[in-house]
């Protein structure tokens, strides 16, 4: 129910926008909330980092591969960035193979769809596009609920510090825009794994038979 309810409000925001966009609110701000809905939601943005690295027409030479591991780890490359191969319309498989070899050491696999970018790919080159994204809670906290009279209205403040901390903590921002496919078939075995693991477990303070006791006397 979480994951439906940040799937609505959170907002994407493509790279070059200097400013993100705030979450669907329905015409509700912070100072003016009669509701019980949150409306410090997650904003999350997405920032593109190209690189191009120039082509022998049959894969990458190996300085241009050391330059793309230097600028991968520079960017500090890790789980959540998206990479993707520009190839200016053509397929070279050979330099394809090279990147995602020298990508395949920071433990990703690359993506299929390529963002759109500034400037054309020159023949002979190929624009390496790491796509990462961000996201917070603009604004928060907010203490306008200090004033004394403040009108009857659910706080300000309402979702910063549970929203900022499922913003800090998520792996992947972009979850809180699309979430995750659920797999199409399940496997039975590893469903009941924990089933069984409780059933042939040892109860605690059992050590063998139980023994018999009487209440009698001598």
């Amino acid at each position: 129910m979480i994951m439906q309810r940040f799937k609505l409000s959170a907002a994407l925001v493509t790279a070059g926008f200097a400013a993100a966009c705030g979450p669907v609110t329905n015409g509700l701000t912070p100072i003016s909330n009669p509701s019980l809905s949150s409306v410090n939601q997650p904003v999350v943005q997405r920032t593109d980092l190209v690189l191009d690295l120039n082509t022998t027409g049959s894969g990458l030479p190996a300085s241009e591969q050391e330059r793309l591991a230097a600028w991968l780890d520079s960017l500090q490359l890790g789980y959540g960035d998206r990479v993707a191969i520009d190839q200016a319309g053509y397929v070279d498989s050979a330099s394809r193979h090279d990147v995602a070899a020298v990508v395949g050491r920071y433990g990703l696999l690359l993506s299929e769809g390529v963002p759109i970018t500034a400037g054309a790919v020159q023949p002979g080159s190929v624009r390496v596009v790491v796509s990462r994204m961000t996201a917070s809670v603009p604004g928060c906290p907010i203490w306008e609920d200090e004033i004394v009279g403040a009108p009857e209205r659910t706080s300000t403040n309402y979702g910063c510090a549970t929203n900022s901390n499922l913003a800090a903590m998520v792996a992947d921002p972009s979850d809180l825009v699309l979430g995750q496919a659920g797999a199409s078939d399940s496997d039975p075995a590893t469903t009941n794994k924990a089933i069984d693991a409780y059933r042939r477990r040892i109860p605690t303070g059992y050590s063998g038979e139980v023994k018999a006791e009487s209440t009698g006397g001598k």
